[in-house]
């Protein structure tokens, strides 16, 4: 869902960009990093079957239609990231803040 809030705020970083005051903070070695797990997460050469809830199947294709992304992709996505150990809980973390 698009709010006018955030129609606001992309237009003002589309500002910012066309005007160059928006620089890339990307380092050629991290730009390396997404460039390599990005392969490696989307190179397809085994299929699986997997039954889920219909509740946690519609959660993840209204997140994926919110990234801009097959849902398939999403869960390899996801799937990759656990295994690989890059996947973090974000509510865990905010626990141990407290």
């Amino acid at each position: 869902m698009t709010t006018a809030k955030n129609e606001y705020e992309e237009q003002e970083l589309l500002n910012e960009f066309e005007s160059g005051e928006f620089t890339s903070v990307l380092t050629n070695e991290r730009k390396s990093e997404i460039q390599t797990s990005a392969e490696a997460a989307f190179k397809k050469d085994k299929r699986i079957n997997i039954r889920l809830s219909g509740h946690d199947l519609s959660a993840i294709q209204r997140r994926a239609l919110e990234e801009g992304i097959p849902y398939q992709t999403l869960v390899s996505s996801v799937l990759h990231k656990y295994v690989s150990g890059t996947l973090q809980d974000i509510t865990a973390n905010k626990l141990i803040k407290r």
